[in-house]
């Protein structure tokens, strides 16, 4: 495994991709705590997983989605297989009359440009369920990072600000870089435009290659939290966070390709905190009587993973204290 890490190092660290409620302060009344009591987040699961119940774990949140629509899912990079599939998000996706949402790669691969991507995007079967906007195809823009210590401002797909509204409909697994990818990784590095990406991986230092100087672990896992609050900010209480947790590989959908699962499938969870959300997809992959979680395991803790939830609740993004709610 790790010499597969090594050898994906000069381009499927990739990002393609991910708080309390969007931000600490928009979090619904049900969320909220007393005065003097610990935060707590609402985290909501169905074990099976089906279109189904992807639309009424999106109805249990309480949060409907208006006017323009960003859904933020991984179109899959070209090879993969992965990548949630447009079968299981449809009625989803066209509920909320959604746009799906991506930007173009860093890393090169078959995702790297507009016109490519688009055709992975066709190729995967998401063109044909809902209008696919490649954000940054006219640029970027600059959103600001309130609190952070390496980024100052995250560079988003130029279209991002023409959305009312964004689900961030996340495929949990593993990821080379990051240990796992979730809502936060979905939510920063997939928002992020193609030089925004490198901005994030090089922790604010390059907006073009980061992979010849990359920062310290722990700065690149703070960044990606930091550039997820800068989202969260931005849409106030105008989002919310969904994760399938299936078809668990160690490595991410931008890897051409992953390694196969070796441990069974999960549910869909969803919450209005992302850090939360992220916290229950990684403690049940800990808690699974599965003897495949090993792998999963064993790939977030050699990154760290855990700090950027760590890092994500120092900085007002979400919390990590949650409520796990099983719906049937």
């Amino acid at each position: 495994m790790q010499s597969k890490f090594i050898s994906m190092a000069l381009w499927a660290f990739l990002p393609v991709m991910a708080g309390i409620s969007c931000s600490t302060q928009a979090q619904n009344q049900e969320q909220q705590p007393s005065q003097g009591e610990q935060q707590v987040a609402r985290v909501y699961m169905f074990k099976e997983i089906s279109s189904e119940n992807l639309v009424k774990i999106y109805e249990a949140l309480g949060r409907e989605a208006t006017g323009k629509v960003a859904v933020k899912l991984s179109t899959g990079e070209p090879g993969g297989h992965n990548f949630l599939q447009p079968s299981l998000i449809q009625p989803l996706v066209q509920k909320v009359n959604g746009t799906i949402v991506e930007c173009n790669t860093a890393y090169g691969g078959g995702r790297a440009d507009t016109e490519s991507h688009l055709k992975a995007a066709a190729d995967h079967g998401f063109t044909a369920i809902a209008p696919v906007d490649i954000m940054d195809a006219e640029g970027e823009v600059a959103l600001p990072v309130q609190g952070g210590k390496h980024l100052k401002e995250n560079y988003v797909g130029a279209h991002y600000p023409q959305y009312d509204f964004t689900i961030i409909l996340s495929h949990f697994k593993g990821h080379a870089m990051g240990g796992f990818g979730g809502a936060i990784k979905n939510m920063s590095i997939g928002i992020a435009s193609s030089g925004g990406k490198a901005w994030i991986h090089s922790a604010g230092k390059t907006k073009s290659n980061p992979w010849s100087n990359l920062p310290a672990q722990d700065d690149f896992l703070e960044s990606m939290a930091e550039a997820a609050k800068s989202v969260a900010d931005h849409c106030g209480d105008k989002i919310l966070y969904i994760s399938v947790a299936n078809n668990l590989s160690v490595d991410c959908d931008c890897d051409a390709s992953p390694e196969a699962p070796r441990m069974g499938d999960i549910g869909i969870l969803a919450s209005l905190d992302p850090v939360a959300l992220d916290k229950a997809c990684t403690d049940l992959v800990r808690a699974s009587s599965d003897p495949g979680k090993v792998h999963l395991i064993e790939r977030i803790d050699s990154r760290h993973g855990m700090h950027t939830l760590e890092y994500g609740e120092q900085i007002g993004l979400g919390t990590q204290s949650y409520e796990l709610i099983t719906l049937d």
